[in-house]
């Protein structure tokens, strides 16, 4: 997180701010934040924005002489919009300043780890280095996206998340993406069907660009300036909605917990009404784990009698 929607409102709000001008000033907030040494980030001031792009999860300023200032947000890395250049960093959170004539674009990260990072580069070859190597999920054909899901077998959550595989999709979105095509989070990839690969593309389409369009929207076509980019929005079907209905069946939602991570899904949508084994609570309740969603309504029940 950010994810591809979240990159994409960002890029169509900088491009009228920063493209084509010159950047003026860079100010580090932590000097932990830069990550590269040569070309020294001094040399980026005072050249023209000649390009601004993604590359995965990763925002690229392309800068006069084939110099490029990489972006990658992590989990907690947000963009401000200042309209005064030289606009004052934010305290403990302000990782850096990129100053414009038309205002400052400021980095932050509400975060004790501090993941966030600016890499500066120089020639394509060395920003093709930094890479992950996924395809492009929007742009590929239906084989090339069945042929990324294939290369290796893994559960469905896993691929999708994986930027060796498909670029920009993370814990969020790819949750919406499988309750949309109706698949299980955990399916394993070389099980898919034909007909199963083509749900799922047609899903990642459309829930990436229904998000984009909506993200754009509420930045007033980009005009404005996205101050909310969160994992979290009320508009999503299962993200962040453990115990909530089911926005198609009703079901309330379920989760896996796996290490910082959530899945979310509906067992009855995408798993014919089977519950899938959360690690610490599998462990903890043991046989008496329900298996489905009205076992787990039975248990429930039996449950609040006895208190």
């Amino acid at each position: 997180m950010p994810e591809y929607p979240d990159l994409t409102v960002y890029l169509k709000c900088l491009e009228p701010r920063v493209l084509g001008r010159p950047l003026k000033k860079v100010r580090l907030g932590s000097p932990f934040v830069l990550r590269s040494v040569e070309p020294p980030l001094i040399a980026c001031e005072g050249r023209h924005v000649q390009e601004l792009r993604r590359l995965g999860k990763r925002l690229v300023f392309g800068l006069e002489g084939g110099l490029f200032m990489v972006i990658h947000l992590m989990i907690a890395g947000r963009l401000q919009w200042k309209e005064q250049s030289g606009a004052r960093l934010p305290g403990r959170a302000g990782l850096a300043g990129f100053d414009f004539e038309t205002g400052t674009l400021i980095l932050t990260e509400v975060s004790t780890k501090k993941r966030a990072s600016l890499t500066v580069v120089q020639g394509e070859a060395a920003l093709h280095a930094i890479d992950r190597g996924g395809i492009e999920p929007m742009a590929a054909a239906l084989g090339t996206f069945a042929d990324a899901l294939r290369r290796e077998n893994h559960t469905l959550k896993r691929s999708l998340t994986d930027p060796r595989l498909f670029s920009a999709i993370g814990n969020a979105y790819s949750d919406e993406i499988l309750h949309r095509a109706k698949l299980s989070p955990i399916k394993q990839t070389k099980t898919l069907t034909g007909d199963e690969i083509a749900r799922l593309y047609a899903a990642t389409h459309a829930v990436l660009k229904e998000w984009a369009d909506r993200l754009i929207a509420e930045a007033d076509g980009g005009k404005g300036w996205p101050e909310k980019v969160t994992a979290f929005r009320p508009e999503m079907a299962v993200h962040g909605k453990y115990k909530q209905p089911c926005p198609t069946c009703g079901s309330p939602v379920q989760r896996i917990v796996h290490a910082e991570n959530e899945t979310n899904y509906c067992a009855r949508c995408q798993n014919q009404g089977r519950l899938l084994a959360d690690r610490s609570l599998s462990r903890l309740l043991k046989e008496d784990w329900p298996k489905t969603l009205e076992e787990l309504e039975d248990y429930v029940a039996t449950r609040a009698s006895t208190q």
